[in-house]
Protein backbone atom coordinates (compact mmCIF):
# COMPACT_ATOMS: atom_id res chain seq x y z
CA UNK A 1 0.00 0.00 0.00
CA UNK A 2 1.29 3.44 -0.96
CA UNK A 3 0.51 6.34 1.35
CA UNK A 4 1.17 9.93 0.35
CA UNK A 5 0.99 12.66 2.98
CA UNK A 6 -0.29 15.75 1.17
CA UNK A 7 1.70 18.99 1.27
CA UNK A 8 0.04 22.21 2.40
CA UNK A 9 2.17 24.26 0.01
CA UNK A 10 0.52 24.63 -3.38
CA UNK A 11 2.47 27.16 -5.43
CA UNK A 12 5.75 27.45 -7.28
CA UNK A 13 8.12 30.21 -6.29
CA UNK A 14 8.20 33.16 -8.66
CA UNK A 15 11.74 34.41 -9.19
CA UNK A 16 12.73 37.75 -7.70
CA UNK A 17 16.11 39.51 -7.50
CA UNK A 18 18.13 38.86 -4.37
CA UNK A 19 21.80 39.15 -3.46
CA UNK A 20 22.38 37.58 -0.06
CA UNK A 21 24.13 34.43 -1.26
CA UNK A 22 26.70 35.86 -3.62
CA UNK A 23 29.63 33.62 -2.70
CA UNK A 24 33.30 34.24 -3.49
CA UNK A 25 34.91 33.43 -6.83
CA UNK A 26 38.14 31.49 -7.09
CA UNK A 27 41.10 33.76 -7.92
CA UNK A 28 41.46 34.15 -11.69
CA UNK A 29 44.92 32.60 -11.88
CA UNK A 30 43.86 29.62 -9.76
CA UNK A 31 40.71 29.07 -11.83
CA UNK A 32 42.86 28.99 -14.98
CA UNK A 33 44.96 26.26 -13.37
CA UNK A 34 41.80 24.39 -12.37
CA UNK A 35 40.43 24.48 -15.92
CA UNK A 36 43.74 23.28 -17.31
CA UNK A 37 43.39 20.07 -15.27
CA UNK A 38 40.14 19.01 -16.98
CA UNK A 39 39.45 17.54 -20.40
CA UNK A 40 37.12 19.25 -22.89
CA UNK A 41 36.61 22.33 -20.71
CA UNK A 42 35.36 24.55 -23.53
CA UNK A 43 35.43 22.33 -26.61
CA UNK A 44 33.42 19.22 -27.51
CA UNK A 45 35.19 16.74 -29.81
CA UNK A 46 31.91 16.31 -31.73
CA UNK A 47 30.45 19.83 -31.87
CA UNK A 48 33.42 22.15 -31.39
CA UNK A 49 33.52 25.23 -29.18
CA UNK A 50 30.96 25.08 -26.39
CA UNK A 51 30.15 26.04 -22.80
CA UNK A 52 29.41 23.05 -20.58
CA UNK A 53 26.47 23.59 -18.24
CA UNK A 54 25.32 19.95 -18.05
CA UNK A 55 27.36 19.00 -14.99
CA UNK A 56 24.38 17.46 -13.19
CA UNK A 57 24.29 14.89 -15.98
CA UNK A 58 28.00 14.13 -15.54
CA UNK A 59 30.97 16.33 -14.70
CA UNK A 60 34.01 17.06 -16.80
CA UNK A 61 36.77 14.49 -16.28
CA UNK A 62 40.19 15.17 -14.83
CA UNK A 63 43.09 14.54 -17.18
CA UNK A 64 44.92 12.67 -14.41
CA UNK A 65 41.97 10.30 -13.95
CA UNK A 66 42.08 9.33 -17.63
CA UNK A 67 45.85 9.05 -18.05
CA UNK A 68 46.52 7.17 -14.82
CA UNK A 69 43.46 4.98 -15.32
CA UNK A 70 44.48 4.06 -18.87
CA UNK A 71 47.95 3.06 -17.72
CA UNK A 72 46.63 0.76 -15.01
CA UNK A 73 43.79 -0.61 -17.17
CA UNK A 74 46.42 -2.00 -19.54
CA UNK A 75 47.95 -4.22 -16.85
CA UNK A 76 46.50 -7.76 -17.01
CA UNK A 77 47.52 -8.88 -13.50
CA UNK A 78 44.97 -9.29 -10.73
CA UNK A 79 45.41 -9.04 -6.97
CA UNK A 80 46.59 -11.80 -4.61
CA UNK A 81 49.26 -13.27 -6.89
CA UNK A 82 52.92 -13.64 -6.05
CA UNK A 83 54.43 -11.22 -8.54
CA UNK A 84 55.40 -7.51 -8.54
CA UNK A 85 52.53 -6.40 -10.80
CA UNK A 86 49.94 -8.07 -8.57
CA UNK A 87 51.48 -6.48 -5.49
CA UNK A 88 51.36 -3.07 -7.19
CA UNK A 89 47.69 -3.56 -8.11
CA UNK A 90 46.90 -4.41 -4.48
CA UNK A 91 48.60 -1.22 -3.35
CA UNK A 92 46.52 0.81 -5.83
CA UNK A 93 43.28 -0.82 -4.67
CA UNK A 94 44.14 -0.24 -1.01
CA UNK A 95 45.09 3.39 -1.66
CA UNK A 96 41.86 3.94 -3.57
CA UNK A 97 39.78 2.49 -0.76
CA UNK A 98 41.62 4.64 1.79
CA UNK A 99 41.05 7.74 -0.34
CA UNK A 100 37.36 6.88 -0.56
CA UNK A 101 37.22 6.71 3.23
CA UNK A 102 38.89 10.13 3.38
CA UNK A 103 36.54 11.54 0.74
CA UNK A 104 33.47 10.23 2.59
CA UNK A 105 34.81 11.59 5.88
CA UNK A 106 34.48 8.09 7.33
CA UNK A 107 36.25 6.27 10.14
CA UNK A 108 37.43 2.85 8.88
CA UNK A 109 36.46 1.35 12.25
CA UNK A 110 32.84 2.42 11.87
CA UNK A 111 31.90 0.88 8.53
CA UNK A 112 32.95 -0.40 5.13
CA UNK A 113 33.00 0.81 1.54
CA UNK A 114 32.01 -1.23 -1.49
CA UNK A 115 31.83 -0.55 -5.20
CA UNK A 116 29.14 -1.50 -7.67
CA UNK A 117 28.19 -1.04 -11.30
CA UNK A 118 26.62 2.38 -10.63
CA UNK A 119 25.46 4.47 -7.69
CA UNK A 120 21.90 3.44 -8.54
CA UNK A 121 22.85 -0.23 -8.31
CA UNK A 122 24.49 0.35 -4.92
CA UNK A 123 21.33 2.02 -3.61
CA UNK A 124 19.09 -0.77 -4.89
CA UNK A 125 21.36 -3.38 -3.26
CA UNK A 126 21.34 -1.55 0.07
CA UNK A 127 17.59 -1.03 0.13
CA UNK A 128 16.95 -4.65 -0.86
CA UNK A 129 19.26 -6.01 1.84
CA UNK A 130 17.77 -3.73 4.49
CA UNK A 131 14.20 -4.63 3.51
CA UNK A 132 14.85 -8.38 3.53
CA UNK A 133 16.72 -8.37 6.84
CA UNK A 134 14.54 -5.95 8.81
CA UNK A 135 11.86 -7.11 11.22
CA UNK A 136 8.66 -8.06 9.42
CA UNK A 137 5.87 -5.55 9.03
CA UNK A 138 6.07 -1.82 9.54
CA UNK A 139 6.62 0.85 6.92
CA UNK A 140 9.22 2.13 4.52
CA UNK A 141 9.56 5.88 3.96
CA UNK A 142 10.79 7.72 0.87
CA UNK A 143 10.36 11.27 -0.44
CA UNK A 144 8.81 12.52 -3.66
CA UNK A 145 11.86 14.70 -4.37
CA UNK A 146 14.17 11.70 -4.62
CA UNK A 147 15.77 10.20 -7.70
CA UNK A 148 14.31 6.83 -8.78
CA UNK A 149 17.47 5.19 -7.42
CA UNK A 150 15.89 5.41 -3.96
CA UNK A 151 12.29 6.39 -4.70
CA UNK A 152 11.60 3.42 -6.97
CA UNK A 153 13.68 0.95 -4.97
CA UNK A 154 11.87 1.80 -1.75
CA UNK A 155 8.43 1.49 -3.33
CA UNK A 156 9.33 -1.83 -4.97
CA UNK A 157 10.78 -3.41 -1.84
CA UNK A 158 7.90 -2.22 0.29
CA UNK A 159 5.55 -4.03 -2.08
CA UNK A 160 7.72 -7.15 -2.29
CA UNK A 161 7.94 -7.42 1.50
CA UNK A 162 4.25 -6.56 2.11
CA UNK A 163 4.99 -3.31 3.89
CA UNK A 164 3.37 0.10 3.61
CA UNK A 165 5.34 2.68 1.60
CA UNK A 166 4.89 6.22 2.88
CA UNK A 167 5.86 9.13 0.64
CA UNK A 168 7.09 12.32 2.27
CA UNK A 169 6.07 15.35 0.16
CA UNK A 170 8.66 18.03 -0.42
CA UNK A 171 7.96 21.75 -0.10
CA UNK A 172 7.28 22.86 -3.67
CA UNK A 173 7.94 26.48 -2.73
CA UNK A 174 11.51 25.83 -1.57
CA UNK A 175 12.31 22.71 -3.59
CA UNK A 176 13.44 20.99 -0.38
CA UNK A 177 12.34 18.52 2.26
CA UNK A 178 13.04 19.08 5.94
CA UNK A 179 13.12 17.23 9.25
CA UNK A 180 9.61 18.51 9.98
CA UNK A 181 8.29 16.88 6.81
CA UNK A 182 9.81 13.52 7.76
CA UNK A 183 8.60 13.78 11.35
CA UNK A 184 5.01 13.88 10.07
CA UNK A 185 5.44 10.63 8.13
CA UNK A 186 7.88 8.43 10.06
CA UNK A 187 6.29 6.04 12.58
CA UNK A 188 7.78 3.96 15.39
CA UNK A 189 7.50 0.91 13.09
CA UNK A 190 9.36 2.53 10.17
CA UNK A 191 12.04 0.05 9.12
CA UNK A 192 13.83 2.01 6.35
CA UNK A 193 13.95 5.68 5.37
CA UNK A 194 15.71 7.06 2.30
CA UNK A 195 17.08 10.59 2.03
CA UNK A 196 18.38 12.71 -0.84
CA UNK A 197 21.30 15.00 -0.03
CA UNK A 198 20.99 17.24 -3.10
CA UNK A 199 18.40 17.20 -5.86
CA UNK A 200 19.63 17.13 -9.48
CA UNK A 201 16.33 18.77 -10.50
CA UNK A 202 15.71 21.48 -7.91
CA UNK A 203 19.40 21.86 -7.08
CA UNK A 204 18.58 22.14 -3.39
CA UNK A 205 20.52 20.44 -0.61
CA UNK A 206 18.85 18.94 2.44
CA UNK A 207 19.99 18.95 6.06
CA UNK A 208 20.32 15.20 6.21
CA UNK A 209 21.82 15.18 9.72
CA UNK A 210 18.80 17.05 11.06
CA UNK A 211 16.40 14.80 9.13
CA UNK A 212 18.17 11.67 10.40
CA UNK A 213 17.96 12.93 13.97
CA UNK A 214 14.22 13.54 13.64
CA UNK A 215 13.78 10.00 12.27
CA UNK A 216 15.78 8.46 15.13
CA UNK A 217 13.65 10.26 17.71
CA UNK A 218 10.59 8.40 16.39
CA UNK A 219 12.11 5.16 15.08
CA UNK A 220 15.54 4.64 16.70
CA UNK A 221 16.27 1.39 14.83
CA UNK A 222 15.30 2.68 11.40
CA UNK A 223 17.87 2.03 8.64
CA UNK A 224 18.64 5.38 6.95
CA UNK A 225 20.09 5.31 3.42
CA UNK A 226 21.28 8.46 1.62
CA UNK A 227 21.65 9.24 -2.07
CA UNK A 228 24.65 11.61 -2.12
CA UNK A 229 25.32 11.35 -5.86
CA UNK A 230 24.42 14.93 -6.75
CA UNK A 231 25.98 16.46 -3.63
CA UNK A 232 29.42 14.87 -3.98
CA UNK A 233 30.94 17.32 -6.52
CA UNK A 234 29.54 20.43 -4.85
CA UNK A 235 30.55 20.23 -1.22
CA UNK A 236 32.16 18.34 1.59
CA UNK A 237 31.09 14.84 2.68
CA UNK A 238 31.20 13.98 6.38
CA UNK A 239 29.28 10.74 6.90
CA UNK A 240 30.40 10.37 10.53
CA UNK A 241 28.27 13.38 11.48
CA UNK A 242 25.08 12.49 9.59
CA UNK A 243 23.78 9.71 11.82
CA UNK A 244 22.87 7.52 8.82
CA UNK A 245 23.56 3.92 7.82
CA UNK A 246 24.64 4.29 4.19
CA UNK A 247 25.76 6.99 1.78
CA UNK A 248 26.23 6.49 -1.97
CA UNK A 249 28.13 8.42 -4.64
CA UNK A 250 28.73 8.08 -8.40
CA UNK A 251 32.25 9.23 -9.33
CA UNK A 252 31.27 10.22 -12.88
CA UNK A 253 29.58 13.22 -11.28
CA UNK A 254 32.72 13.94 -9.26
CA UNK A 255 35.33 14.40 -12.00
CA UNK A 256 35.97 10.68 -12.70
CA UNK A 257 35.06 8.25 -15.50
CA UNK A 258 31.75 6.58 -16.17
CA UNK A 259 32.30 3.19 -14.60
CA UNK A 260 30.91 2.53 -11.14
CA UNK A 261 29.42 3.75 -7.86
CA UNK A 262 30.59 3.50 -4.27
CA UNK A 263 28.73 3.14 -0.99
CA UNK A 264 29.80 3.76 2.56
CA UNK A 265 27.93 1.40 4.90
CA UNK A 266 27.73 1.69 8.67
CA UNK A 267 28.96 -1.19 10.82
CA UNK A 268 25.37 -2.04 11.77
CA UNK A 269 24.06 -2.24 8.20
CA UNK A 270 27.22 -3.89 6.87
CA UNK A 271 26.57 -6.95 9.08
CA UNK A 272 22.99 -7.53 7.94
CA UNK A 273 22.24 -10.41 5.57
CA UNK A 274 23.24 -9.51 2.01
CA UNK A 275 24.60 -11.04 -1.19
CA UNK A 276 28.18 -12.22 -0.67
CA UNK A 277 30.42 -15.15 -1.33
CA UNK A 278 30.23 -17.87 1.32
CA UNK A 279 33.36 -17.79 3.42
CA UNK A 280 33.95 -14.06 2.99
CA UNK A 281 33.84 -11.83 6.13
CA UNK A 282 30.38 -10.93 7.39
CA UNK A 283 30.82 -7.30 6.29
CA UNK A 284 32.03 -8.09 2.75
CA UNK A 285 29.80 -6.51 0.10
CA UNK A 286 31.96 -6.53 -3.01
CA UNK A 287 31.27 -9.26 -5.56
CA UNK A 288 34.18 -10.09 -7.82
CA UNK A 289 37.49 -8.38 -8.47
CA UNK A 290 37.93 -4.64 -8.18
CA UNK A 291 38.85 -2.42 -11.13
CA UNK A 292 42.20 -0.87 -10.13
CA UNK A 293 41.98 1.67 -12.95
CA UNK A 294 38.78 3.03 -11.37
CA UNK A 295 40.32 3.18 -7.90
CA UNK A 296 43.46 4.94 -9.11
CA UNK A 297 41.03 7.42 -10.64
CA UNK A 298 39.51 7.97 -7.21
CA UNK A 299 42.97 8.67 -5.82
CA UNK A 300 43.67 11.08 -8.69
CA UNK A 301 40.42 12.90 -7.94
CA UNK A 302 41.30 13.18 -4.25
CA UNK A 303 44.82 14.32 -5.19
CA UNK A 304 43.29 17.10 -7.27
CA UNK A 305 40.96 18.27 -4.51
CA UNK A 306 43.78 18.22 -1.97
CA UNK A 307 45.84 20.32 -4.40
CA UNK A 308 42.95 22.78 -4.74
CA UNK A 309 42.39 22.91 -1.00
CA UNK A 310 46.11 23.52 -0.47
CA UNK A 311 45.60 27.05 -1.83
CA UNK A 312 43.34 27.79 1.15
CA UNK A 313 44.94 25.89 4.05
CA UNK A 314 48.40 24.99 5.29
CA UNK A 315 47.17 21.93 7.17
CA UNK A 316 49.07 18.86 5.88
CA UNK A 317 46.42 16.12 6.00
CA UNK A 318 44.47 15.02 2.94
CA UNK A 319 41.23 15.45 4.84
CA UNK A 320 42.09 19.08 5.65
CA UNK A 321 42.74 19.68 1.96
CA UNK A 322 39.36 18.19 1.07
CA UNK A 323 37.61 20.40 3.62
CA UNK A 324 39.28 23.54 2.26
CA UNK A 325 38.51 22.53 -1.33
CA UNK A 326 34.86 21.85 -0.46
CA UNK A 327 34.47 25.30 1.05
CA UNK A 328 36.15 26.99 -1.92
CA UNK A 329 34.02 25.05 -4.41
CA UNK A 330 30.81 25.94 -2.60
CA UNK A 331 31.69 29.64 -2.48
CA UNK A 332 32.71 29.83 -6.14
CA UNK A 333 29.58 28.05 -7.33
CA UNK A 334 27.36 30.30 -5.22
CA UNK A 335 28.90 33.33 -6.89
CA UNK A 336 28.23 31.87 -10.33
CA UNK A 337 24.64 30.93 -9.46
CA UNK A 338 24.01 34.43 -8.08
CA UNK A 339 25.28 35.95 -11.34
CA UNK A 340 23.11 33.60 -13.41
CA UNK A 341 19.95 34.37 -11.44
CA UNK A 342 20.48 38.07 -10.73
CA UNK A 343 22.73 39.16 -13.59
CA UNK A 344 25.49 41.74 -13.44
CA UNK A 345 26.02 45.32 -14.53
CA UNK A 346 24.26 45.81 -17.85
CA UNK A 347 23.26 42.14 -18.13
CA UNK A 348 19.88 40.85 -17.01
CA UNK A 349 19.69 37.72 -14.88
CA UNK A 350 17.13 34.95 -15.16
CA UNK A 351 15.03 36.41 -12.34
CA UNK A 352 14.34 39.61 -14.30
CA UNK A 353 12.44 37.97 -17.15
CA UNK A 354 8.63 38.09 -16.88
CA UNK A 355 7.07 34.69 -16.51
CA UNK A 356 10.25 32.90 -15.45
CA UNK A 357 9.64 30.52 -12.59
CA UNK A 358 12.55 28.97 -10.74
CA UNK A 359 12.32 25.74 -8.80
CA UNK A 360 13.10 27.09 -5.34
CA UNK A 361 13.74 30.67 -4.26
CA UNK A 362 16.13 32.93 -6.12
CA UNK A 363 17.85 33.74 -2.84
CA UNK A 364 18.71 30.58 -0.91
CA UNK A 365 21.88 29.17 0.65
CA UNK A 366 20.73 25.64 -0.18
CA UNK A 367 21.12 25.75 -3.97
CA UNK A 368 24.09 23.67 -5.20
CA UNK A 369 25.12 24.40 -8.77
CA UNK A 370 21.71 23.84 -10.41
CA UNK A 371 19.17 26.37 -11.67
CA UNK A 372 16.01 24.82 -13.13
CA UNK A 373 13.35 27.09 -14.57
CA UNK A 374 10.19 27.10 -16.67
CA UNK A 375 8.62 29.75 -18.88
CA UNK A 376 4.99 29.32 -19.85
CA UNK A 377 5.48 30.64 -23.39
CA UNK A 378 8.51 28.47 -24.16
CA UNK A 379 8.98 24.72 -24.29
CA UNK A 380 12.00 23.64 -22.25
CA UNK A 381 13.36 21.53 -25.09
CA UNK A 382 13.16 24.56 -27.39
CA UNK A 383 15.32 26.57 -25.00
CA UNK A 384 17.79 23.69 -24.75
CA UNK A 385 17.99 23.46 -28.54
CA UNK A 386 18.40 27.20 -28.99
CA UNK A 387 21.13 27.38 -26.37
CA UNK A 388 22.76 24.39 -28.06
CA UNK A 389 22.78 26.23 -31.41
CA UNK A 390 24.70 28.98 -29.62
CA UNK A 391 27.25 26.54 -28.20
CA UNK A 392 25.82 26.27 -24.69
CA UNK A 393 25.06 22.76 -23.46
CA UNK A 394 22.18 22.45 -20.96
CA UNK A 395 19.42 19.89 -20.46
CA UNK A 396 15.65 19.60 -20.12
CA UNK A 397 14.20 17.55 -17.28
CA UNK A 398 10.78 16.19 -18.22
CA UNK A 399 7.82 14.41 -16.64
CA UNK A 400 9.39 11.01 -17.17
CA UNK A 401 10.78 8.04 -15.26
CA UNK A 402 13.62 10.15 -13.84
CA UNK A 403 11.91 13.43 -12.90
CA UNK A 404 8.15 12.94 -13.09
CA UNK A 405 7.71 12.43 -9.33
CA UNK A 406 9.34 15.85 -8.77
CA UNK A 407 7.79 17.84 -11.61
CA UNK A 408 4.21 16.64 -11.18
CA UNK A 409 3.78 18.19 -7.71
CA UNK A 410 5.10 21.43 -9.23
CA UNK A 411 2.51 21.30 -11.98
CA UNK A 412 5.22 21.30 -14.65
CA UNK A 413 5.74 19.13 -17.71
CA UNK A 414 9.40 20.12 -18.11
CA UNK A 415 12.08 22.53 -16.96
CA UNK A 416 15.31 23.79 -18.47
CA UNK A 417 18.23 22.87 -16.21
CA UNK A 418 21.46 24.84 -16.16
CA UNK A 419 23.97 22.97 -14.02
CA UNK A 420 27.44 24.29 -13.33
CA UNK A 421 30.58 23.30 -11.45
CA UNK A 422 33.58 24.98 -9.90
CA UNK A 423 35.57 24.99 -13.14
CA UNK A 424 32.98 27.20 -14.84
CA UNK A 425 33.67 30.94 -14.94
CA UNK A 426 31.82 34.27 -15.12
CA UNK A 427 32.47 34.62 -18.85
CA UNK A 428 30.51 31.42 -19.43
CA UNK A 429 27.67 32.67 -17.22
CA UNK A 430 27.56 35.95 -19.14
CA UNK A 431 27.63 34.12 -22.49
CA UNK A 432 24.63 32.08 -21.34
CA UNK A 433 22.76 35.19 -20.20
CA UNK A 434 23.38 36.94 -23.53
CA UNK A 435 22.08 33.88 -25.35
CA UNK A 436 18.98 33.69 -23.14
CA UNK A 437 18.35 37.37 -23.83
CA UNK A 438 18.34 36.63 -27.55
CA UNK A 439 16.08 33.61 -27.17
CA UNK A 440 13.57 35.12 -24.74
CA UNK A 441 13.30 38.47 -26.50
Amino acid sequence: MLTTIMSTTTFLHTAAPAHSTQGVLLPTTLLAQVRERFLHVDTCPYSGKRTYFENAGGSLTLKSVVTQGAEIAAIPDNEHRDNPASHAISEIVTAGRNDLMTFFGANPNNGVIFGGETGTECLFRLIRAAALSAEAGGSLVTCTIEHPATYDATRQWAQRTNRECIEVPFDIDTGRVTAAHYAKCVRPDTRIATLLHTSPVSGMSMDIAEIAQSIRQIAPECIIIVDGIQHAPHGLLNVETYGVDAYVISPYKAFCRFNNGYAWVSRRLSLTEHDKLIGKPADAWELGSRDPSALIGISAMVDYLVWLGGHFTDAPSRRAGLIAAGNAIRNHERALVDRLINGSTGLAGLSTYPGVKLIGPADTPHREGVVSFAIAEYDAKYIVAELGRRGIRVHARSDDVFSGNILRPLGLKAVTRISLAHYNNVNEIDTCLVALQEILS
